[in-house]
């Protein structure tokens, strides 16, 4: 018969080795990957969900769509808005009007440091919406309507 550890408190070593690394590490702003938590502590993924569940609790990461975890910093502001809010946001940011070109994709996805096909479906909403004009491949997206800037409560 194999000894096997005993997996209770596991995630809880491996949330306290996550937290060193954030706290030696300023400049952490995403957490490893599932797997690769998986992978180094030899785990299920439960019990490395369970880990990051911790370091969420304690404030100290975010989920992110897309499976990654955030960092989460005091003092520092994260823009949590949907991407395609983001992009729209440029067009005020940049002072863009009516009828002039938008940025590309690929400029775009390496602003917001997300893969290009993620732009991709965030100007598709905008087409949709009628911020942007005009796309498809080879050709420019222009400005159709400078988005106006809903008030929450």
């Amino acid at each position: 018969m194999s000894q096997q550890a005993n997996p209770r408190g596991t995630f809880l070593k491996i949330a306290e080795t996550l937290k060193t690394w954030i706290e030696t590490d300023p400049d952490m702003t995403e957490l490893p990957a599932l797997a690769e938590v998986m992978s180094d502590h030899k785990v299920s993924r439960g019990v490395a969900l369970r880990a990051f569940a911790v370091l969420k609790q304690e404030g100290l990461a975010e989920p992110v769509p897309g499976g990654r975890w955030r960092v989460v910093r005091t003092g520092v502001n994260v823009d949590r808005r949907p991407l395609d809010q983001r992009i729209a946001g440029l067009i005020s940011a940049d002072g863009l009007e009516v009828g002039q070109p938008f940025p590309s994709a690929s400029v775009l996805a390496e602003r917001f440091g997300v893969s290009r096909p993620t732009v991709t479906k965030a100007l598709e909403k905008l087409e949709a919406a009628g911020v942007l004009a005009g796309g498809g491949q080879g050709k420019v997206r222009t400005v159709r309507a400078v988005p106006t800037r809903e008030e929450r409560s």
